[in-house]
């Protein structure tokens, strides 16, 4: 009798965020992520609908990285009855802690959705003592059929592909795929040998600048910001992108390629989260391993300053411009830059830079596209500073990057399974994936089920 894995696609289909796959297979029922979708805010209200599965039936959960869109349900699958195991990379672990309590700090001010009830400290704790952090490669028997082990991703600090092999058949889900090489990462590893594919598609229909043209833009886009005696604000996403720059920053700076003045780290998660990374030197590519022996930290150079607490955020209105402010989130959803996005956005004097994916109806994507009034913290914000994007420092691999990723397992692979894009960016991969390399790709709809043979 054949064998047969069934994949269900419970989200990340016709958007970004949202990760969810339901793997079932040899009676076991296997979770590939469990993200909040995100749009105007952290989370949008259709991650409170039910899950399209009973929780207490999960056995396994592979959190693929810490981002939020990738664990952020995670206290709503235990307020739901799952009590199985959480498996991860080791980092992975580690990085959920601080990202679990920063989300938790915020959603559980929603009692309107009952959302105090999910997002508890509790729960956090309770997801922590369910989970087990792997190293990369490492095999994990499943069923005597089932064996899975961790890829790098090279996406952020621990992320991973899930590699399935079942009855002698390869299943991959790549969660995010990062954009190698990295300043501090190491490359996504190259994969042969898979027969079936599960891939994200955030940049699937365009193409980065280069490493060489997005460090010249950053400098010209400080230097422009020096000469105008303006501040410049920079959203990030408080995992990955933050430190990403900071060593960008930290390399200008000390090489005297842009003028000394205060730059702020106005992001208590992003400053947490370097420790993090302090810990997991090994998970760095030597570039970064060699700067952290020869500087005694690796995010920390002249006019850096960290500022932790909310007065000093407050005080950085004071400070004389010019000066550079980085703070969180990435799409302007929330955190700090929300209030210096208020504050500096209507000087002419002054810029935003962008760096990092927008996700549609996200206030940086409305700013993106040239809107010039967005509602900030309840406030109409006209906007006449400089808007600066800089697609480069995604941590994403760009359409061309994806495409070659595919390439290395053409051979072998069966069905590519795009998800994780709008559905623009996911239709123009698949058609891009069918043209080039004559391979069997298709873009899922929420809820799809598709039986494999194995």
């Amino acid at each position: 009798m054949e064998k047969t894995a069934k994949i269900t696609f419970c989200g990340g289909t016709g958007s970004v965020t949202g990760a969810n796959f339901l793997l079932e297979v040899d009676g076991k029922k296997i979770l590939i992520d469990c993200g909040l979708t995100q749009g105007m805010n952290l989370a949008d209200n259709i991650n409170w609908d039910p899950f399209p599965y009973e929780s207490k039936e999960i056995d396994i959960l592979f959190i693929t990285h810490a981002h939020v869109d990738h664990l952020g349900r995670v206290p709503k699958l235990l307020h739901e009855g799952f009590r199985g195991k959480i498996y991860s990379t080791k980092p992975t672990k580690s990085l959920a802690l601080p990202m679990l309590l920063d989300t938790t700090g915020i959603l559980c001010k929603n009692t309107d959705l009952g959302l105090d009830k999910i997002y508890t400290e509790e729960n956090v704790k309770l997801a922590l003592s369910l989970w087990e952090g792997f190293d990369y490669h490492q095999k994990l028997t499943i069923t005597p059929d089932l064996e899975v082990s961790f890829l790098n991703a090279g996406h952020i600090l621990g992320s991973a592909m899930i590699k399935f092999v079942y009855n002698g058949k390869s299943i991959l889900f790549t969660g995010d795929l990062g954009n190698s090489p990295s300043m501090i990462l190491p490359d996504t590893e190259k994969i042969t040998g898979i027969d079936y594919l599960i891939m994200e598609s955030v940049y699937g229909d365009r193409n980065h600048e280069s490493k060489d043209d997005r460090r010249k833009f950053l400098e010209a886009t400080i230097e422009d910001n020096y000469k105008r005696k303006g501040t410049l604000v920079i959203p990030v996403f408080s995992l990955e992108r933050s430190q990403e720059l900071l060593f960008e920053l930290n390399n200008l700076v000390e090489n005297k390629r842009v003028p000394v003045m205060p730059i702020f780290l106005d992001s208590p998660l992003a400053i947490r989260l370097t420790e993090v990374f302090k810990q997991y030197k090994s998970y760095l590519n030597e570039n970064a391993q060699h700067a952290m022996k020869s500087d005694k930290y690796l995010f920390d150079f002249p006019g850096l300053h960290n500022t932790l607490k909310s007065e000093e955020s407050k005080m950085i209105n004071d400070v004389p411009n010019p000066k550079i402010v980085i703070a969180g989130s990435g799409m302007s959803t929330g955190g700090r830059i929300v209030h210096h996005e208020r504050h500096y956005l209507p000087d002419p004097n002054n810029t935003l830079l962008l760096t990092g994916y927008q996700v549609v109806g996200s206030p940086g994507r409305l700013i993106q596209e040239g809107l010039k009034t967005v509602r900030i913290t309840g406030e109409d914000v006209i906007i006449r500073a400089h808007i600066v994007t800089i697609l480069g420092y995604s941590g994403h691999k760009d359409s061309d990057g994806l495409l070659s990723f595919v390439e290395d397992t053409q051979e072998t692979v069966k069905k590519v399974f795009v998800v994780m894009g709008e559905p623009k960016s996911a239709m123009f991969l698949v058609q891009k994936l069918r043209d080039n390399l004559g391979i069997d790709a298709s873009a899922p709809e929420l809820g799809q089920s598709i039986v494999l043979p194995c």
